[in-house]
């Protein structure tokens, strides 16, 4: 802009008139500024000078000063236009350069593909020409060995030998060609080929760089396919790999991703498009992990939690492997009818006096040699707090010796061990124990068994009987052969080759040895070392001692032991396998403890609102006495819970907040103090620490050594939580005769006492036409016009009621009393 242009330099601020100015720049780049004009005040010449001017004057540089805008000098109108005019050409020398650009990059696409295309062309020649020099040595080959074997038959004719062999010689120049041909051609510098620089190195060579391993031409070739795509400017595909992906009842979404081989922000972004916000920390069920998969194109292979129990799937044995095993017999039978001691006649041992109050209390396994046989026998309880135990007892036997005592006959508890052995399918032989007792009578008991469809060989059944005396011995050897021909019968077999399977029969808590299973081994056999699963626990065979108490390396079947080296205790009754790694019997133990959790969870919790509610109605009026119970083997602990729960009726019950096995420990007292429960203990003791505690916090613990005793507490500490029945006697009735209005007391009844006696401490009820209309107490009684607190049979007196006036002549007045009287659980 030139100074005698009169125009000052544009700006932004304050114009009122606004435009836009192109601005170039290097590389053809341009960019548009906003920008602002000030209006110049132009004075306009007067119209006489302006005729007189523009009469010999010619057309401006401009046009028409009248079509000009207003305040535009010649000089700015010159330059704008000459702007314009240069922007004009410099748009249309952009234009071309762009359009020589697009064709520059078009034939370079094109040189590109000619070149790639010329060398797919190659490699095709290159393969064809060793494919034809292959086939051509194979001809060689062929011929060759063709000649060698006509060479070495001997030739009838000298020539045709000389002529065979110059059919079979080629010329040798025809080679030279191949030689070429076969040489590998040069590759071309593709992508990312490159040329090496500087010395070859032993990792070059030994990784097939250069000058060792060479490259296949499927690589060769996936290469040359990658480089034309990139040249070509697509998208490089990845060779898709379908999966099987085994998919369980809950998976997370990083492990899903692991199975999948897929990239774990994919997986979360296929989620969030299927309306799933997880992250890859978060668990996703099945069925949506199954629509993930199918989108990746992935097959899904449904597995449950429970496949991992497949590992202990048994397998039938094959008859060649069985080989004779000895038969396991429990002792069946109603409390004090003698089993153990017939056990103990036949061990000649004495463990009835270990036994506290003379019961049995735990499941004993024993072993005996009855000439060249062993017998396994299992003493059960027969108090009825140990059904349980007897139903383990059954399920585990071959043969139940059921016990009755001559001078007893049939009780409740005999019969259930005979319900237990029908429902187990076992045979029976009834042992008629006290045989030498005055008062014995055989042929009762056997005539109470026909009851109960139990018909003896002596009432023409087929069921074995033998009277015995475990006192005497008497009868003993004849109950040892009826128990031997029973087992012969039945041909008892097992595989001792396998892996061990048997039955937990108890299991304690032992506070030197730890966790301690008496397991009979029903099948295989159990060595030391073995890793095993037992119900919820799993451990490793630590040591085996016998009935005797002899530490033994192996059991076979039908062989009792206690086995160490257990992680927890287990449930009497539950199954141990034997596995073969500690992370499988890891795995299984993990599996049933959730799958017990989950089902205990779900028993507890109602499902509906509407039941919760109904739980809570019905239970509203329920005491509860809660106890705590700690025992010291498994089994005595279920049989005290199950009898708890039998404690009780619709008013008061028995809760068992906890059982367990071991002593009694400041945790136990913990939770005995925060609900207000005492401490059953039985067969054990509290340590130290938890006796001072217990003492501080006034929790209560008791020690019982005879379930008898434990229930009987239980019950009358439940009795106590009973409300009073209240008993109503009728010690009186009065006849009103006349009714009296009295000022300040209101109206007052002129009786005559009928029968018994009138109280005034005595609750009143006023029968009219003998209807009960009123039923309350008395205001007062009066005897003429004395206040009196009784009145005998014949007697006229005269009654108010409290808060009650109206009576007649002719009611009945009848006074009872109320008692309360202490109920008791049965």
């Amino acid at each position: 802009m030139s100074e005698n242009d009169g125009k000052k330099t544009l700006g932004v601020r304050g114009g009122p008139r606004s435009g836009q100015v192109k601005q170039s720049f290097s590389h053809g780049r341009t960019k548009s500024v906003v920008v602002e004009t000030k209006r110049k005040r132009v004075v306009a010449p007067k119209p006489a000078a302006g005729k007189a001017e523009g009469g010999g004057r010619s057309t401006p540089v401009g046009g028409d000063p009248k079509k000009r805008p207003a305040g535009i000098s010649d000089a700015e109108l010159d330059r704008r236009m000459r702007a314009l005019a240069a922007a004009r050409a410099r748009e249309s020398e952009e234009a071309a350069a762009r359009e020589a650009e697009e064709k520059a990059r078009a034939e370079e696409r094109e040189r590109r593909r000619a070149e790639i295309e010329a060398k797919e062309r190659e490699e095709r020649e290159r393969e064809e020409a060793l494919k034809a020099k292959a086939e051509e040595d194979a001809r060689r080959l062929r011929e060759d060995n063709e000649a060698k074997a006509r060479a070495a038959e001997p030739a009838a004719d000298p020539a045709e030998a000389e002529a065979r062999a110059a059919r079979t010689q080629k010329p040798a120049p025809a080679r030279a060609p191949e030689r070429e041909r076969d040489k590998p051609a040069k590759p071309a510098k593709v992508g990312g080929e490159k040329r090496r620089s500087g010395k070859l190195t032993v990792n070059q060579a030994l990784s097939g760089g250069e000058g060792g391993r060479q490259r296949s031409m499927a690589s060769m070739k996936r290469q040359q396919e990658r480089a034309r795509k990139k040249a070509m400017g697509q998208q490089q595909d990845r060779e898709k790999v379908t999966r099987n992906v085994n998919l369980p009842e809950a998976i997370m979404v990083s492990e899903l991703a692991n199975r999948m081989s897929e990239k774990v922000s994919d997986i979360v972004k296929a989620l969030m498009q299927n309306g799933i916000m997880a992250t890859q920390t978060q668990t996703i069920d099945a069925d949506t992990a199954e629509l993930i998969i199918e989108e990746f194109g992935h097959r899904v292979v449904r597995v449950s939690d429970a496949d991992v129990e497949q590992v202990i799937d048994q397998v039938a044995d094959s008859p060649s492997d069985l080989k004779p095993r000895a038969p396991i017999i429990t002792v069946m039978g109603h409390v004090d009818h003698g089993k153990t001691s017939l056990l103990d006649a036949i061990r000649h041992a004495r463990v009835v006096q270990g036994e506290a109050g003379g019961i049995t209390q735990h499941i004993g396994a024993y072993q005996v040699e009855q000439g060249d046989a062993t017998l396994t026998f299992l003493d059960t309880p027969g108090h009825a707090a140990f059904t349980s135990m007897r139903a383990r007892g059954a399920q585990v036997t071959d043969i139940v010796v059921l016990v009755v005592a001559a001078d007893d006959a049939v009780m409740p508890q005999t019969i259930e061990a005979i319900n237990h052995a029908k429902a187990a399918k076992v045979p029976m032989i009834v042992a008629i124990n006290k045989i030498d007792r005055p008062d014995a009578n055989p042929d009762k008991v056997r005539t109470d068994l026909l009851q109960h469809e139990v018909i003896v060989e002596k009432m023409s059944g087929d069921v074995q009987d033998v009277e015995v005396s475990a006192v005497n011995g008497q009868g003993l050897d004849q109950l040892l052969e009826a128990i031997a021909l029973q087992a012969e019968l039945l041909e008892l077999k097992a595989n001792p080759e396998r892996s061990a399977q048997g039955a937990v029969i108890e299991a304690q808590l032992d506070v030197g040895r730890g966790p301690v299973a008496t397991v009979l081994v029903q099948n295989g056999t159990l060595r030391r070392g073995d890793i095993f699963v037992v119900g919820e626990q799993w451990g490793k065979v630590r040591a085996m001692e016998n009935d005797q108490g002899e530490r033994v390396n192996e059991a076979g079947p039908s062989v009792p032991v206690e086995v160490l080296g257990l992680n927890g205790t287990p449930e009497a009754g539950d199954v141990l396998n034997v596995v073969e790694t500690e992370a499988q019997a890891r795995e299984i133990a993990e599996y049933r403890a959730n799958a017990a959790r989950d089902k205990r969870a779900a028993a507890g919790a109602a499902t509906t609102l509407e039941q919760l509610m109904a739980n809570a109605k019905a239970n509203e009026n329920v005491a509860e006495l809660p106890i705590l119970v700690k025992a010291d083997v498994q089994g005595s602990a279920e049989a005290i819970t199950q009898a708890m729960e039998k404690i009780g009726n619709d008013e008061v019950r028995v809760r068992v907040l906890h059982s367990g096995v071991g002593a009694i420990t400041e945790t136990d007292v913990g939770l005995a103090e925060a609900s207000g429960a005492p401490i059953m203990g039985f067969n054990v003791r509290a340590n130290a620490s938890a006796r001072n505690t217990a003492n501080q916090k006034g929790v209560e613990i008791r020690y019982y050594s005879v379930i008898y005793d434990l229930v009987d507490d239980v019950k009358k500490a439940a009795s106590g939580l009973l409300s009073a029945e209240v008993r109503e006697n009728f010690i009186g009735y009065a006849q009103i005769k006349e009714v009296f209005r009295v000022t300040k007391v209101g109206n007052v009844a002129g009786c005559l006492v009928t029968e018994g006696i009138a109280r005034r401490s005595a609750g009143v009820r006023l029968l009219r036409d003998n209807v009960v209309i009123h039923e309350g107490t008395l205001k007062t009684l009066k005897r003429f016009k004395d206040e009196v607190a009784e009145v005998q049979s014949g007697q006229e007196c005269g009654m108010a009621f409290e808060n009650y006036d109206d009576v007649r002549p002719g009611d009945v007045i009848e006074i009872f009393e109320r008692e309360e009287v202490e109920r008791n659980l049965t």
